[in-house]
């Protein structure tokens, strides 16, 4: 049995981060059951989440979970696309991890009125007399990671408004598609509905939800991956 160490589930969302939504939706992609528990990003492999424990052997990050699966049991999460296709969707989940995912950190974890409804209400496995100075040191831990990125040096409506041309590519390469690349869904499609549920979910107003609201299609995939994969 693979065991996914996670955050927990996020003001309707399976999970509350974006890498977690992805391993949960390969693992349910690839058919392999596997239990959730509560995980500590001050203990993981690589201090975050997620990571898996499988028949002994620890793999942190969603990306190199992946290639373990691939490995391991022989899943082949891009079947049904071809070479082109391929390095698209490698493209795409590049443009989602290392661009639009700052932008959603920054939206969470630096906008005070969100930090508040948000991820300050998941420092449950903190103790509590802890919970101020974790809440503290983790939004300026999180700053810092930004200006390192580089998004985060900029003001909020210029990380905005380069956050809504990856949202409007998102649109655009979907186009009418059930799923990321056609018919079928691939792995480039656990990454992209990570994303796209993580930045459409209530209560966290902010630019990046009105962007994304703008295109049906993309609400439409979210909503109808969430019934087909987290009913």
């Amino acid at each position: 049995m693979i065991t996914l160490h996670r955050f927990g589930p996020f003001l309707g969302a399976p999970d509350s981060s974006p890498f977690v939504i992805k391993t949960m939706m390969l693992l349910k992609l690839a058919g392999l059951e596997y239990r959730a528990v509560q995980g500590n990003p001050l203990n993981a492999p690589l201090r975050f989440l997620p990571y898996i424990i499988n028949e002994g052997v620890t793999v942190a990050d969603s990306t190199l979970i992946r290639h373990h699966l691939e490995q391991k049991y022989g899943c082949d999460f891009d079947a049904s696309l071809g070479l082109e296709q391929k390095a698209h969707a490698w493209a795409i989940e590049r443009m989602c991890e290392d661009h639009l995912y700052f932008a959603i950190l920054e939206n969470r974890w630096l906008d005070r009125a969100n930090f508040r409804n948000g991820v300050a209400t998941m420092f449950g496995a903190v103790p509590a007399p802890l919970r101020p100075v974790a809440r503290i040191a983790l939004r300026r831990m999180n700053a810092v990671r930004l200006r390192g990125h580089g998004l985060g040096r900029l003001s909020k409506a210029k990380i905005a408004t380069l956050a809504s041309c990856d949202i409007d590519s998102l649109a655009t390469l979907l186009g009418d598609k059930p799923y990321l690349m056609g018919s079928q869904p691939c792995g480039a499609d656990a990454t992209v509905f990570g994303m796209v549920a993580s930045i459409l979910t209530p209560p966290l107003n902010s630019p990046l939800r009105a962007a994304m609201g703008k295109h049906a299609n993309l609400v439409k995939y979210r909503d109808s991956l969430m019934r087909q994969y987290f009913p």
